[in-house]
């Protein structure tokens, strides 16, 4: 049987996934669970460790790396300070059960950032995994195959915990679905005790929006969630799993702009999101109509020349740092266009 670090050294040409020790990918022996945000470095972390992530040595990556990341472009020296932190403090508590050992650790040892070259826009950040983490690694005899990109799609903690626990059981055999009693799925989730205590508010606040979300065109799976109840209570949650026929879907839906995702999940978007063009012309697009509407008249019959046009308005919104996928890239370009004069 192979092992989770040979499985992960093996796929490291592949950038597109990541290898995650199932003993971790499940989540179910972590406290402290860290926010979205620091889940989504320490994959990151993980993804960049491949192989030696069992080895007590020195990891790192710059802050580049980390800016590329889906709702993270914007960090600095500051902004991880607190990510670090939440990192350090999550513990693992992992009982195994045929040694009869308990195990108390953490998930990461140190972690350093370098600023000496700060002026230039980067930053080296270094990391040890904590030796828990290592004995976890190097002894996983089962992993999960994470799609890189949607967990760093996901909007919520919840999403990535349950995404992940999934992608864990996927490829065992004979296994489509697992039920969960109540306690167990807040472990999972990380939900402490004394908070969200009614599962009707559990439901609506931690389980539903993170079966929907992975229902989405964002990742592989179709979840379905089956309630058993004992009387009126709902005792155990069944969710039961199968990878979407069209995995094309997911793959065109991580490349389209965040904006208006949720209005397509929930089926509410009455018209599609709105790009402008990254390059060429807006001829053939709603922003050519925006542009014969509202752009000055030539000599009072003609637009002006749309490529120009469009090239003008990209070095505008370039000056002004505004996004082609912006939720009003619309608003935006029909009121620079009833301005617009050619050079």
């Amino acid at each position: 049987m192979k092992s989770t670090v040979k499985v992960a050294a093996d796929r490291e040409y592949d950038q597109t996934k990541t290898v995650f020790p199932a003993e971790v990918a499940r989540g179910v022996h972590i406290e402290h669970v860290p926010s979205l945000q620091a889940l989504k470095l320490f994959h990151l972390m993980i993804a960049k460790a491949g192989g030696r992530m069992a080895d007590a040595v020195s990891h790192d990556f710059r802050l580049s790396e980390i800016r590329k990341i889906d709702g993270m472009r914007n960090h600095d020296r500051a902004s991880l300070v607190p990510l670090f932190t939440e990192l350090r403090n999550a513990t693992i508590v992992h009982d195994d059960k045929a040694k009869k050992r308990l195990t108390i650790g953490g998930l990461v040892d140190e972690a350093q950032i370098d600023y000496r070259d700060e002026v230039g826009g980067d930053l080296l950040v270094s990391w040890e995994f904590s030796k828990t983490f290592q004995r976890m690694a190097r002894e996983s005899n089962h992993w999960a195959i994470l799609d890189r990109q949607a967990v760093f799609h996901l909007t919520s903690k919840y999403s990535v915990l349950l995404y992940q626990h999934i992608a864990s059981l996927q490829n065992l055999r004979h296994t489509t679905s697992k039920r969960f009693t109540v306690d167990e799925l807040r472990a999972l989730f990380g939900v402490p005790a004394g908070k969200v205590e009614r599962f009707a508010t559990f439901n609506q606040r931690v389980l539903k929006p993170a079966v929907d979300e992975i229902n989405s065109d964002i990742t592989r799976f179709d979840l379905e969630v089956t309630y058993h109840k004992r009387g009126r209570t709902v005792a155990v949650v069944e969710i039961e799993w199968l990878v979407k026929d069209d995995l094309g879907k997911v793959s065109a839906e991580l490349d389209r702009p965040k904006a208006g995702r949720r209005a397509r999940r929930d089926g509410s978007a009455e018209t599609p999101v709105l790009e402008f063009p990254v390059s060429g012309s807006v001829k053939g697009t709603k922003f050519e109509q925006i542009a014969r509407d509202h752009a000055p008249k030539i000599e009072g019959r003609h637009v002006p020349d749309l490529l120009t046009l469009s090239a003008d308005f990209r070095s505008w919104c370039a000056g002004k740092s505004i996004s082609f996928d912006g939720p009003s890239i619309e608003k935006t370009f029909t009121g620079w266009a009833k301005k617009y004069h050619p050079r």
